[in-house]
């Protein structure tokens, strides 16, 4: 590294290129792959890396998940265990093949078979997937630039790519365990398809995306073949499926009535309670002035049940299917599913288009199932020469082309526009259609009891996602449709015979060659093998692959036994590390990999495939909308890390509400708060010790430190507060690690690095400068030393680059360790808590203390009075002596901190004029107390002090005749008037326990140490902008006007030395100043309206 060790920096470090500094340095040391080497043989902690695409680039919601997995695989590495941590690419499925459709106009299948030749692809799907391939790893190199930039050590020389034939064949393996358990099945089923893919989705994949989309809904009227002036009334918002139709469906238990339209001299059949989808709200039309509009337009004429409609026949709205199903269909069926919610109460049954239509088609007969239901689209949404008159129409646009049909032929009743939640392809965006295919399928509904179990077992962060997002999911689980009609996957290794009766499950190369007879596979993609063919065993000629390819996410989902390659290789370490210790994802996830995850290893292992899982809501823009690159919402995450470096950033992300599963929004000053709120107090803590080591060096007090490990245990009441605050910190970083719970641990950091710079360190300068001898000095920089040390070693997994920095500048005291590499903070162990360092007198000494000067503080801002104006006297009062005990040996702390010449300690209420008054918290005594409770909120302002301290001490008071007890009221206590009339020059406050009076006059006799206060102040602000560091020695001179500064000149005189101790040297006039010596600033100064020129000149 280019900064030498355990020197002092001059200037504000900045880290983002300290930051660049550090990776170099790293990869001079191989750190990543030494830190591995040097943990081998320890324990196993296993980590599934969920695998991105590389067809994009990492954004926010990457950085986070990256940055978590980092932080909690760090600690566990620290902690003791061997962590091996491999990055994983998704390479096949939808994403890819979206790509590669959109650079070459692909519409269909045609389109892909079309494909021409070139010098390395046969043609059709040979060329498709090349194409593909060519691209999957097309941001790979910036993804690692990106994972390495943020501080994330994982190998990417020995990743996982799902299209590695070793990946693919591990796949199939789980499929065939699948396959012999009888747990895979093709059925015909209604799921949802994407025309932008061409290709069914499973149905998670249909909820991941939504939108609202302004869809027509037409009432359509169905003549009875029976009574041709009597029409069936059914709703729908999709017209496009009506040339489909083959049933309509009542619900059984209904009431439904005949009205006589007399607008259209016709009859209507409806739900009595849904005639407002017809004629409007009668209730509302009433109300109108004019009572003739408030007349209904209709007259019942009869009534029946649904059961009694049962098997009415109907006149087909088209005839395009008409021949076909005339024998079964266009009869009135009966299902509870349908509602009295909207529309109708008559459902119209597409079966081709709808799950509900092809259930109760089957079970009434209009459909065997065998038989394939009307579906007149082809692979992108258009009508098919099935329907003629709408041909070549994609189905939303035919939608107006059906509705003026229906009306020109009268079947138009009603039409009008909704506006509804519709699900979308997450993919293409393009509306999803519900139609029936033919797929293949994973059972998931008979393992839904287990599924709920087997999540029960694991403990995830936050637990309400558990149980609520996800737990909800799984108990509402169905069948998993795992075939895609698509190319650039892994195939589906199903081998069969034409008349679909021989079917041979494929679960290795090995067996495809032994069973086809061709040797030498090594490739598994379908370009590759869909030519291969197998002998029937039962005289049915050859077997031929199914065309389907495996949902990318079943290859997601079978990630922990493909990465590496199970069980064909690695059996023993894979039996040894399953399930894994952790993982973790966004929320998005819980009906994505979190479920294909757990399905599969339900189905393979009978239990989850995770102990500990984080999942994190999402990283919005700032203005709480969706991150998009378009509207240039958000700020680049490359700009953000080089601008405020990588540290910050995952501080920020850490601790924000996205890892408690709640969303960001992205602020990029959220980033530089961290900056300013944490890491700049930290290392200019550091920069403090650096700078009092070598000031002692050159003084000779402490010529060369060195860390004492073991050193006497210092008596300062606050060397061993630090100290024994860090084991707090240390032990809080242990239980909420092992509980996952990321997000409390940087509030408390923040809380240290305050404790440590406004607190420790301010509180101890002069011991540190070395005021108090050298033996005290050399145990106040080595409790400085273990502080930054223990921060370093505990926070290491959360800032790898501030620590790593730090670590560097310490490391140069301590004593070599010839059997350990202490080239990194990364190779060292998670600290122990040193429980010897725990003392609750201590630490309830100096919380005492700090009430005090917090309170005293507010004073002093509630007057105005600065810091540097020094005080007269404050008395603490508290009745309790051990309190006055506690804090009388930090006299000296609160004194220097305040400013403040004389502290008194005391018990004595007389001399705080110390008051008691009482409050009650009225929610809770209201219970106890009905209606009574108005008597004492009246009475309780009339209490005397007297009273309520006698019921401090007794635990009873009457309050207007009502007996209150012990626990009822709060007692509090405040000043009064003090004796002998003095309250005018005090000022008040208390915590309602302590008492402090601020004696707030100003005293002549103390005017001159504010002004050499504010003469160090002028000093010390003029060698920061000098560039000196404090060990710099250098002559500082004063120039006055004639006959001002005569103020000024006393201060300097009579608080020489004070000066002397602080800055090093007391300010000589200028007439003073020899010949030679450069001089380094010189500037204008004002203090109390007095102006004078300060000169620093260095000899």
């Amino acid at each position: 590294m280019s900064t030498p060790s355990g020197e002092v920096q001059s200037g504000q470090l900045d880290f983002a290129k300290e930051e660049e500094r550090i990776i170099a340095y790293w990869r001079e040391i191989d750190a990543f792959k030494t830190q591995l080497k040097l943990s081998e043989g320890r324990p196993e902690f296993s980590f599934y890396d969920g695998p991105p695409f590389a067809t994009g680039l990492p954004h926010y919601g990457h950085l986070l998940a990256g940055t978590i997995k980092d932080v909690v695989t760090r600690h566990a590495s620290a902690s003791g265990y061997h962590v091996v941590r491999r990055f994983g690419w998704d390479t096949h499925g939808l994403p890819v093949e979206r790509e590669i459709d959109k650079d070459l106009n692909i519409k269909s299948k045609t389109d892909v078979y079309a494909l021409p030749a070139t010098e390395t692809s046969t043609g059709g799907i040979s060329t498709y997937n090349e194409k593909c391939r060519a691209i999957v790893m097309r941001y790979s190199s910036e993804w690692r630039a990106t994972v390495e930039r943020i501080g994330r050590w994982i190998d990417f020389d020995n990743d996982y790519k799902t299209l590695n034939t070793s990946f693919m064949e591990s796949v199939w393996w789980v499929f065939g365990q699948l396959y012999e358990k009888g747990q895979v099945y093709k059925g015909r089923k209604v799921m949802p398809y994407s025309t932008g893919l061409t290709t069914p989705l499973s149905n998670f994949e249909a909820g991941l995306e939504y939108d609202n989309v302004n869809d027509p809904t037409v009432v359509v009227a169905f003549t009875l073949v029976d009574d041709p002036k009597t029409s069936l009334l059914a709703w729908t918002t999709t017209p496009w499926t009506l040339p489909s139709n083959l049933a309509l469906c009542v619900n059984p238990n209904f009431k439904y009535v005949k009205v006589y339209d007399e607008e259209r001299g016709q009859n209507f059949i409806l739900l009595e309670e849904l005639l407002k989808t017809v004629y409007g709200d009668e209730k509302k039309a009433a109300k109108k002035k004019d009572a003739k509009d408030a007349k209904p337009k209709y007259k019942k004429v009869g009534e029946y049940t649904g059961k009694e409609m049962l098997g009415w026949r109907y006149v087909p709205l088209f005839s395009f299917f008409a021949d076909r199903f005339k024998d079964t269909a266009f009869r009135v069926l009966n299902d509870l599913y349908v509602s009295n919610d909207d529309g109708t109460g008559i459902v119209h049954q597409a079966p081709g288009f709808g799950d509900d239509d092809y259930r109760v088609c089957l079970a009434h007969g209009v459909l065997a199932v065998e038989d394939e239901p009307p579906c007149p689209l082809d692979d992108v949404g258009n009508f098919t020469d099935e329907v003629p008159d709408f041909k070549g129409q994609y189905v939303k646009d035919a939608d107006k082309e059906i509705i003026k049909h229906l009306k020109a032929q009268g079947h138009l009743i009603v039409h009008s526009n909704i506006v509804h939640s519709y699900p979308l392809c997450y993919r293409s965006k393009t509306p999803l259609l519900y139609r029936a295919i033919p797929a293949w399928f994973v059972r998931v509904e008979p393992i839904v009891d287990q599924l709920v179990e087997n999540n029960s077992t694991t403990t995830w962060v936050p637990d309400h996602v558990k149980t609520g997002r996800f737990g909800n999911w799984l108990k509402n689980a169905r069948d998993w449709n795992v075939s895609r009609n698509r190319y650039w996957g892994t195939p589906i290794p199903l081998w069969i015979s034409e008349d679909m009766e021989e079917i041979k499950c494929i679960s290795s190369v090995k067996q495809l060659e032994e069973l086809s007879g061709v040797k030498g596979i090594t490739d598994l993609h379908r370009d590759k093998i869909d030519h291969i063919t197998i002998p029937s065993e039962t005289g049915r000629g050859v077997l031929r692959r199914v065309e389907e390819v495996f949902d990318c996410w079943f290859e997601s989902g079978s990630m922990p036994y493909a990465q590496v390659h199970y069980p064909f290789e690695n059996k023993e370490r894979f039996d040894n590390t399953f399930p894994a210790h952790f993982i973790c994802e966004g929320i998005d996830q819980t009906r994505g990999w979190f479920y294909t995850l757990l399905v599969l290893a339900t189905h393979l292992f009978g239990k989850a495939p995770w102990r500990n899982l984080i999942t994190t809501g999402l990283v919005l823009a700032a203005d709480g909308k969706k991150m998009s690159k378009s509207l240039k919402n958000y700020p680049d995450p490359n700009e953000v890390i080089n601008k405020y470096g990588a540290d910050a950033t995952r501080m920020f992300l850490v601790n924000s509400p996205v890892t408690r599963g709640d969303d960001l929004r992205f602020r990029e000053e959220g980033v530089r708060d961290v900056i300013a709120r944490v890491l700049r107090p930290w290392h200019n803590s550091l920069q403090f010790f650096l700078q009092q080591v070598a000031l002692h060096k050159k003084t000779g007090l402490n010529p060369e430190f060195v860390y004492e490990a073991h050193a006497k245990r210092s008596e300062n009441v606050m060397d061993r507060w630090i100290l024994a605050r860090c084991q707090s910190l240390i032990d809080l970083v242990n239980k909420e690690m092992a509980a996952y719970r990321l997000y409390t641990i940087v509030p408390r950091l923040l809380n240290l690095v305050d404790e440590l710079t406004n607190w420790y360190i301010r509180f101890n300068r002069r011991r540190l400068k070395g005021e108090d001898g050298r033996e005290d000095t050399i145990l106040a920089l080595n409790t400085l030393f273990e502080t930054l040390f223990t921060l370093c070693r505990t926070m290491s997994s959360y800032t790898p680059f501030l620590t790593e920095s730090i670590y560097q500048q310490l490391r140069v005291f301590i004593p070599a360790s010839p059997n350990e590499d202490t080239r990194s903070i990364h190779f060292l162990g998670f600290p122990d808590v040193k429980q010897e360092y725990f003392d609750t007198v201590i630490e309830r000494q100096v919380k005492r203390m700090q009430t005090i000067i917090e309170l005293t503080r507010t004073i002093r801002d509630r007057k105005t009075l600065a810091f540097k104006v020094p005080l007269k006297e404050l008395i603490v009062f508290h009745p309790d002596q051990e309190y006055l005990d506690d804090v009388r040996p930090l006299q000296r702390y609160i004194e220097s901190e305040l400013n403040v010449i004389d502290v008194h300690f005391t018990s004595d209420e007389s001399k705080a004029g110390v008051r008691y008054s009482a409050v009650a918290d009225w929610p809770v005594l209201g219970r106890k107390l009905r209606k009574d409770i108005g008597r004492v909120k009246a009475g309780l302002t009339k209490v005397t002090s007297d009273e309520v301290k006698k019921y401090l001490e007794t635990g009873k008071i009457t309050v207007d005749g009502i007996e209150l007890v012990a626990g009822d009221l709060a007692v509090r206590r405040s000043a009064g008037e003090l004796e002998g009339g003095e309250s005018s020059k005090y000022d008040t406050n208390s915590d309602n326990d302590v008492v402090v009076l601020l004696d707030v006059t100003k005293y002549k006799e103390l005017e001159g140490e504010t002004l050499a206060r504010e003469l160090i102040n002028r000093i010390q602000k003029l060698r920061k902008k000098a560039g000196l560091q404090a060990t710099d020695d250098v002559e500082i001179y004063y120039k006055f006007e004639n006959g001002v500064g005569q103020d000024l000149l006393d201060a300097m005189k009579s608080h020489g030395d004070f000066i002397r101790k602080t800055v090093r040297a007391v300010p000589k006039d200028i007439s003073e100043r020899g010949a030679g010596g450069k001089e380094l600033i010189n500037e204008e100064q004002e203090v109390l309206e007095t102006k004078f020129d300060l000169t620093i000149v260095k000899n």
